[in-house]
């Protein structure tokens, strides 16, 4: 394709309305759409050349669905490959052939490719989540069976990405897209279909990250939750603690992530006033702040006062963290615009 077939490629890929469509599926929470995804799931049975599923068992999390399955004895092989995998890379392998291998890229990056990483990271951190609650840090055959039962798992809702990237049809995409836009995660097998609920509740930071202070930051109806915080996993009990921290509190946990988790959630200009912290350089751009800490790496933040009054006539105090290594208040400003101290001269600082 030439770049202009390229170009148009990508400009008729997906309007900003369907791509929005889909990312509000791949973040739905609240109750599935019980019988739109059980109509789904049977047309996909059908279009695969498949005999419908005899049951269709309804479960609350992942979770709960691997342990069904694991207890299950009559369910029969699982049929993935055919209800699923072989329809997808029929489709893909004919889009691609039509897009040719760069056409097909640019489409990519301006559909499913837009939601794929934060998706990715929420299905890898349900996948971890199951794991350690049904067989803890055990890494044998147990957690062998339970991670095959996982990654046997049709995604319902968190397919949105590679589904975002074909056109709707009529077709074996078009009955799992009605899957995705109705519940969970779901199992097929012969002669039973298990299909988990949407969580309950979500909660990311502005980079798609697990992040919540206040409680589980996913949560599915029968109790299964992740807590994190920007993306750490953390435990429930220690969310709890943080509105009570104290600086000593912080500086006795040996969890260098934690510790973390905790200066940033206490404040690191906070943190710093109310360890007795003494600076360690001043000079016309700031004051340099330097507390270390044990097992880790010290804070060093560099206190700077905004030029420019606020409405008030107040001036704003600005707290930047810099490297460990700098020495002079000027290298830690001049460090955040990415340049040497010596160099770093504002003719206006705002």
């Amino acid at each position: 394709m030439s770049r202009t077939d390229i170009e148009e490629t990508v400009a008729e890929s997906i309007s900003p309305d369907e791509l929005g469509r889909w990312r509000a599926w791949a973040c739905a929470t609240g109750p599935a759409d019980r019988a739109a995804a059980e109509d789904g799931v049977r047309r996909a049975y059908r279009l695969a050349g498949l005999a419908e599923p005899e049951r269709v068992v309804w479960v609350d999390s992942p979770r709960e669905a691997v342990t069904l399955i694991r207890e299950s004895e009559d369910r029969g092989p699982s049929v993935r490959d055919a209800v699923r995998s072989v329809p997808w890379a029929l489709e893909r392998r004919r889009l691609h052939a039509e897009l040719g291998a760069a056409g097909w890229s640019a489409h990519w990056a301006a559909t499913g490719g837009l939601l794929w990483d934060s998706t990715q990271a929420l299905v890898d951190r349900i996948r971890v989540g199951v794991i350690e609650e049904l067989v803890g840090r055990d890494t044998g055959k147990e957690a062998a069976e339970v991670r095959l039962l996982l990654l046997d798992a049709v995604l319902g809702q968190h397919d949105a990405p590679w589904l975002a990237a074909f056109p709707a049809t009529d077709g074996p995409l078009h009955a799992l897209a009605a899957i995705c836009r109705s519940a969970g995660w779901w199992w097929p097998f012969a002669r039973v279909a298990v299909l988990s609920e949407r969580p309950v509740a979500l909660h990311r930071d502005e980079a798609g990250r697990l992040d919540h202070g206040d409680g589980p930051a996913l949560a599915y109806p029968d109790g299964f939750a992740l807590h994190a915080w920007r993306g750490m996993p953390v435990p429930a009990d220690f969310l709890a603690e943080l509105p009570t921290l104290t600086p000593e509190r912080i500086r006795s946990e040996e969890n260098a992530e934690l510790r973390r988790v905790m200066l940033e959630y206490y404040g690191y200009d906070r943190y710093l006033a109310d360890s007795g912290a003494r600076p360690v350089h001043q000079d016309e751009t700031g004051t340099l702040w330097r507390i270390d800490l044990a097992d880790d790496e010290p804070v060093v933040m560099v206190e700077v006062l905004n030029s420019t009054p606020e409405p008030d006539g107040t001036r704003r105090t600005y707290w930047l963290r810099v490297p460990p290594s700098t020495r002079t208040a000027k290298a830690g400003v001049a460090w955040t615009f990415g340049l040497q101290a010596e160099v770093y001269a504002p003719v206006r600082e705002t």
